[in-house]
């Protein structure tokens, strides 16, 4: 718990003095919640460090708060975190097959998933009237971890099994 609230209160200090753990300073703005969250928003990627200390401080109090009482709904989810980077390189692939499909799909061709023509358009070159609801999106993450999941479990399984191989570890 101690932890947890240390990195909040270093955000909060770090933020107060605006010099230091962000690219972006933050300001005053025309309402009392405007300004609160101007003072929350902070870099995500590249991750600065306010941005890291402001969700790992809530993270670790919600886990400690939750960690006696975690009901058995919520027994799959420990699997996904013991194997984060197996799960994580599987899902870029996958995210990115399912992209070249709509591509293929909605347009007839998926050229717009393997170019970049510059920075601004990095990882890809967004097609016309690309972009989805907020449901779909979330349709889709649920099925990909659905479909990554069998994987995980295996991976999880032989991971358990193997301690001899002490690169599994890092996966």
């Amino acid at each position: 718990m101690r932890l947890g609230i240390g990195l909040i209160a270093a955000f909060v200090l770090l933020r107060l003095s605006n010099i230091y753990g962000d690219p972006i300073p933050w300001a005053t703005q025309r309402s009392a919640v405007r300004t609160l969250l101007a003072f929350l928003n902070s870099n995500k990627y590249p991750p600065s460090l306010l941005y890291v200390l402001m969700t790992l401080g809530p993270a670790i109090l919600f886990l400690r708060a939750i960690d006696a009482r975690a009901s058995r709904l919520l027994y799959p989810t420990r699997l996904l975190g013991r194997v984060p980077l197996f799960y994580f390189l599987l899902h870029l692939p996958l995210i990115h097959l399912l992209a070249v499909a709509v591509c293929e799909v909605r347009y007839g061709d998926a050229h717009w998933m393997f170019e970049s023509p510059s920075l601004d358009q990095f990882p890809f070159t967004r097609p016309p009237r690309w972009g989805y609801a907020l449901s779909t999106v979330y349709f889709v993450w649920v099925a990909v971890v659905i479909v990554l999941y069998p994987a995980c479990l295996w991976f999880g399984r032989m991971k358990h099994r193997r301690r001899d191989l002490f690169w599994l570890g890092y996966l």
